[in-house]
């Protein structure tokens, strides 16, 4: 569970790459993007889009709640109280 640290959105880190991994056009369209820090993709809270954020722009959420996104449980089983718990595999 992550908050954005510039726009204040909330979310749950679903993938991360271990360095930028989108194409070159993409980057440019990002303001200098550090390639060489972990990358996150994230269910952001209210919304049905997932962003792409890097590690520099999030801060671990102090008080998690739950989220509300449309893809949480393909990814995500039982909310605890801090995090939510990796899904299950589906037979």
């Amino acid at each position: 569970m992550v908050v954005h640290r510039r726009f204040g959105y909330r979310g749950v880190i679903s993938d991360v790459d271990p360095s930028f991994m989108l194409n070159d056009e993409r980057c440019n369209a990002l303001a200098e993007p550090p390639a060489d820090q972990p990358w996150y993709r994230l269910l952001v809270d209210g919304v049905e889009h997932a962003t792409y954020v890097a590690e520099r722009n999030l801060d671990v959420e102090k008080n998690p709640e739950p989220i509300q996104h449309p893809l949480l449980d393909d990814f995500f089983g039982e909310f605890d109280g801090l995090g939510y718990q990796p899904a299950l595999p589906r037979n």
